[in-house]
C-alpha cells in the first residue's frame, strides 16, 4: 500500500453531505507523482464534489485528504481534525491549480493580465518575472498571438488555454481538471486536450474528471469509475474500457463508447 509521503494525493474514507443528500460515501483514492488519474462516471456520482475536497473548495464531512504528504484544510491534535483558517487554506490551494468546466476569467483583463494576476497578488513575485514566465506559458498553449486580446475576443477552446496557462503560472505540484471540455463546442475539444496530453507527458500529477473517454484511455495512467457517491472500479483505463468487471461500469461505458 502506497504511503502518504509516496502519494501526490491520498483520499481516506471521504464523506461528504449537502443537508440530507450524502454526494460521497466514503471515498479511497492514492495517485502517485507523475500519475494522470482520470474519474469518469454519470452526472451526480460525486466526481466534481470530490475534485473540489481535494483543495478544500467543499469541506469533507468525514476522511482525510493529504497532498504531498501534507493533510488538507485541517490540522490533526490528539487524533481529532481541526479545522484550518482561511488563510492558511489558501496558502496550501497555492499549490493545486484548478481548471473548471466555465473558463472564470476575468473579462476585464487582457489575456497576459489574466495569466500574471495570481503569481502577482497571491505569491507577490516581480512583475518581470511573472511576465516573462506568463509570455512563455501562453506560447506553450499556442496562443502567443492573443496576450493582448480580451476573453470575450477568445473562442471557448482558446479561452480554456488560457484558464490551464493560468493554473500553470502559480507553478502547481498538482493539476485538477473538472470536465474541462463540457463546456466547448465539439470542434474545438482537440485543442484543450492536446494541452493536457503535454502537461502529462511532461510528468505533471493530473486529476481529471471528464467524459472523454478516449482521452481516459490513451493519457490516463489509472482511472476510476464513480457512481452513487462510492469508487465501483479502479485500475488500468485501457483494462476498464475493454473489459469492466461491475455491471455499474458495463452499462455506464455502454452508453458513453
Amino acid at each position: 500500500m502506497t504511503s502518504v509521503s509516496e502519494s501526490m494525493v491520498r483520499a481516506e474514507n471521504v464523506h461528504k453531505s449537502f443537508g440530507r443528500l450524502e454526494v460521497l460515501k466514503g471515498i479511497d483514492l492514492v495517485v502517485r507523482p507523475g500519475e494522470v488519474c482520470c474519474v469518469i462516471g454519470p452526472s451526480g456520482s460525486g466526481k466534481s464534489t470530490f475534485l473540489r475536497c481535494i483543495n478544500h473548495l467543499e469541506r469533507l464531512d468525514a476522511g482525510r485528504i493529504w497532498v504531498d504528504g501534507e493533510l488538507v484544510g485541517f490540522r490533526e491534535r490528539g487524533g481529532r481534525l481541526y479545522e484550518m483558517h482561511d488563510r492558511e487554506v489558501a496558502i496550501q490551494r497555492r499549490n493545486i491549480g484548478m481548471v473548471f468546466q466555465r473558463f472564470n476569467l476575468f473579462p476585464h483583463m487582457t489575456v497576459l493580465e489574466n495569466v500574471m494576476e495570481a503569481p502577482l497578488r497571491v505569491r507577490r513575485e516581480s512583475r518581470s518575472e511573472v511576465r516573462q514566465r506568463a509570455l512563455a506559458l501562453l506560447d506553450r498553449v499556442g496562443l502567443a498571438n492573443k496576450v493582448d486580446s480580451y476573453p470575450n475576443q477568445l473562442s471557448g477552446g482558446q479561452q480554456q488555454r488560457v484558464a490551464i496557462a493560468r493554473a500553470l503560472a502559480m507553478r502547481p505540484k498538482l493539476m485538477l481538471f473538472d470536465e474541462p471540455t463540457s463546456a466547448l463546442d465539439p470542434e474545438l475539444v482537440g485543442e484543450v486536450l492536446d494541452v493536457m496530453q503535454d502537461l502529462a507527458r511532461e510528468g505533471m500529477t493530473m486529476v481529471v474528471v471528464t467524459h472523454e473517454i478516449g482521452f481516459a484511455r490513451e493519457v490516463g495512467d489509472t482511472l476510476v469509475f464513480m457512481d452513487g457517491g462510492v469508487v465501483v472500479e479502479a485500475g488500468n483505463p485501457r483494462e476498464i474500457i475493454a473489459g469492466p468487471q461491475h455491471e455499474r461500469t458495463k452499462a455506464f461505458l455502454a452508453k458513453v463508447l
